[in-house]
């Protein structure tokens, strides 16, 4: 096994993080999720073989015996959150409170700019005398 290939600063300011392709950031992701090689070649759209020598990559890049170690290690450089990625699978803002968690900042962003444009709405409507209209989920 060659020595992990490194790339920048570690987020907790212990070492250099090794820098993913976006193709191994999936598959990563997607075994973190406790997804197969199998299913890794499905979302990538390539062979199972293919999904394994990414993972071959991952686990060199990483310095990682297996993939579940890579995955632990992705989660201790800060490539990984240990957290199931959010966006694409929720509806925003909402779906964080009813999951009783903290929403991400993306979310919080929208939610911001949402709650402006209702205000100002609001603002104009109280001057004109036409109802707004607010969201329904």
């Amino acid at each position: 096994m060659t020595a992990p290939v490194q790339v920048g600063p570690s987020p907790q300011g212990g070492g250099p993080v090794p820098s993913l392709t976006d193709r191994e950031l999936k598959l990563l992701t997607l075994m973190a999720g406790g997804g197969t090689y199998d299913v890794a070649a499905r979302e990538l759209g390539c062979s199972n073989r293919t999904a394994s020598w990414i993972g071959q990559q991952i686990m060199r890049k990483l310095g990682a015996q297996s993939i579940a170690h890579a995955v632990l290690l992705g989660c201790q450089a800060g490539i990984l959150d240990g957290r199931p990625q959010r966006h694409g699978d929720h509806a925003g803002f909402a779906a964080h409170q009813y999951r009783d968690e903290e929403p991400c900042d993306d979310c919080w962003e929208g939610e911001r700019t949402y709650r402006r444009d209702l205000r100002a709405a609001r603002k104009a409507a109280k001057v004109t005398g036409i109802a707004p209209k607010t969201r329904t989920s």
